[in-house]
């Protein structure tokens, strides 16, 4: 929570979180449950608070999935409440991998085409962007990678082709508003060119 006050406090229209992966359904499943019970109680504790700071909270993945009904429902509720707010959208990636959002995106542009609708000499890159899991959500600016790993770890591959990434050891747990900000300096102090010269 510190880090979204953070993120209202300074202007940012667009945060996305990592909250449970594709590949977090491999771990064992007291971990797996833990993280949905968890995950459930933080959306109900947090909810009023977000609705009332005027959090549009979304989330991205894929759907349906193995997610308990009552946890997708939770989440529903939740989009629905907040699909109003304008501050700040919070995008939760759940039951999110990147290669998973790329393949389901080819399976309806597929589909489209074996009826017909689409050509598929006409496909291109937005034919693809209008196939992801939010269509409206714009591609980063910025990709925070904390717990000092550096990969992206299957997430938003499609939409971090000209990202800035920015690492850091802090774990994600202990992640605050000032780690926000150091990582948005350094991402200031940067030329973005998108494969341009200067």
């Amino acid at each position: 929570m510190d880090t979204l006050e953070g993120a209202l406090d300074i202007g940012v229209r667009w945060l996305t979180v990592f909250a449970f992966s594709t590949e977090n359904w491999r771990r064992p499943a007291s971990e797996v449950r833990f993280l949905m019970n968890f995950n459930e109680r933080l959306l109900l504790r947090r909810r009023e608070e977000l609705i009332e700071r005027g959090v549009r909270v979304r989330t991205i993945g894929r759907r349906p999935g193995r997610i308990p009904r009552r946890l997708l429902r939770r989440m529903e509720e939740t989009e629905a409440l907040s699909a109003r707010n304008k501050a700040l959208n919070l995008t939760f990636a759940f039951d999110y991998g990147g290669r998973a959002e790329i393949v389901d995106a080819a399976r309806k542009i597929a589909a489209e085409a074996v009826a017909g609708e689409l050509d598929p000499r006409r496909i291109t890159d937005r034919t693809i962007a209008r196939h992801l899991y939010d269509p409206h959500m714009p591609d980063p600016d910025l990709l925070i990678r904390t717990s000092g790993e550096h990969r992206l770890s299957n997430f938003l591959l499609w939409e971090s082709a000209y990202t800035e990434l920015v690492f850091t050891p802090v774990l994600w747990p202990d992640f605050r508003r000032d780690d926000l900000f150091d990582a948005i300096r350094e991402y200031q102090r940067r030329e973005r060119r998108y494969g341009k010269v200067r």
